[in-house]
């Protein structure tokens, strides 16, 4: 009985879906006459759907690895090479690189989309670039002050041909679902809201979840390890709840933020499981507002105790529940693609 209710609602969410995305604007926008080399970071939930949207908007585009930007520029002698992060998995010389391209008269451009977290590093690899983006928007006066001139803030977006309504099968449908890496503030939480969640269908997915006090509670919901990006479209779509949370910003063993710079912006994840039609639970930041509107197309949480309530209230009001889900849903297809952030960047350009 259980997995024909799960099924019927499921049809009823999924189909209230396709109709919102009907009523969705199609971006259009004249292509501009520029050759952009882009250097992935090697995430593809952010890369894919920037490469996407260059190759809609800008008349070339081209896909360099960072071990091979100095080479590719110098090939194709591009309008901008435009790096994504600049950090992880860039080789030593990256900077040198970047230098040299300079040297060749291209102009280039980083977006730091991991702010503020790495600050330790940005703070110099910002002065090797003509322009400077950031998703943080307390973080541009921070690269003004280091001597960066050209700063701008570009909030992240959504590739919204992957995170988009579908339909989920009963292994990944839960009542409440959280993915992400178990940072403290995270695992905290979670330990006070074990008891609460004991009895529900619940999914925790991702790294550090080990650190959690309460296992005899949330051990058998933990999926432990990376989930990829296809997967996490699938358990966003078959969850009635979605839980959002931002990570700490502190320096220390998560971060090197040794700057201190606090964050105001909201995180990649915001847009994504909205994307997908599903009621969100998020943490508050600062600029949350400039994008969604808290009770109307996403709901907010303080404190545990409050987080608790909106579960169990969202849980037994299924039309209110939905009508939350479609209008986050139908806000972020309209407003927050990565091809209007592109176009957004490409201005500044």
């Amino acid at each position: 009985m259980r997995s024909y209710l799960d099924g019927y609602a499921e049809g009823i969410r999924y189909g209230g879906c396709e109709a919102i995305l009907q009523r969705v604007k199609k971006t259009e926008s004249s292509v501009r006459k520029m050759k952009v080399l882009y250097v992935p970071q090697g995430f593809e939930a952010i890369d894919d759907g920037v490469i996407q949207a260059l190759q809609t908007t800008v008349s070339e585009c081209i896909v360099a690895d960072a071990a091979h930007m100095r080479e590719r520029a110098a090939l194709y002698m591009p309008d901008l090479v435009l790096v994504m992060n600049g950090l992880h998995v860039f080789p030593a010389d990256h900077l040198a690189q970047i230098d040299e391209i300079r040297a060749l008269g291209i102009r280039t451009a980083i977006w730091f989309v991991d702010d503020p977290y790495f600050t330790e590093d940005t703070a110099s690899i910002c002065l090797h670039y003509d322009l400077v983006f950031t998703h943080e928007i307390r973080a541009v006066s921070f690269y003004r002050s280091q001597g960066a001139v050209n700063v701008y803030h570009v909030p992240l977006g959504v590739n919204t041909s992957l995170f988009t309504p579908r339909k989920t099968s009963a292994s990944y449908q839960y009542d409440v679902c959280f993915i992400g890496s178990g940072f403290w503030n995270r695992i905290s939480l979670f330990d006070e809201l074990a008891p609460f969640l004991k009895n529900k269908r619940v999914l925790i997915a991702g790294g550090q979840w080990g650190r959690l006090q309460r296992q005899d509670l949330l051990g058998p919901f933990i999926k432990t390890g990376w989930i990829p990006p296809t997967e996490t479209v699938d358990y966003y779509n078959g969850a009635k709840i979605v839980i959002n949370m931002h990570r700490p910003t502190e320096q220390g063993l998560d971060n090197r933020n040794t700057h201190d710079i606090t964050a105001g912006s909201i995180n990649p994840r915001t847009y994504e499981i909205n994307a997908c039609g599903t009621l969100q639970l998020t943490d508050i930041r600062e600029d949350l507002t400039s994008y969604y509107r808290p009770g109307y197309d996403i709901e907010t949480f303080g404190n545990v105790s409050e987080l608790q309530k909106k579960i169990a209230y969202y849980l037994t009001h299924e039309k209110e529940r939905l009508a939350v889900a479609w209008r986050s849903l139908y806000t972020t297809h309209e407003n927050h693609s990565f091809q209007q952030r592109i176009s957004k960047l490409l201005d500044y350009v």
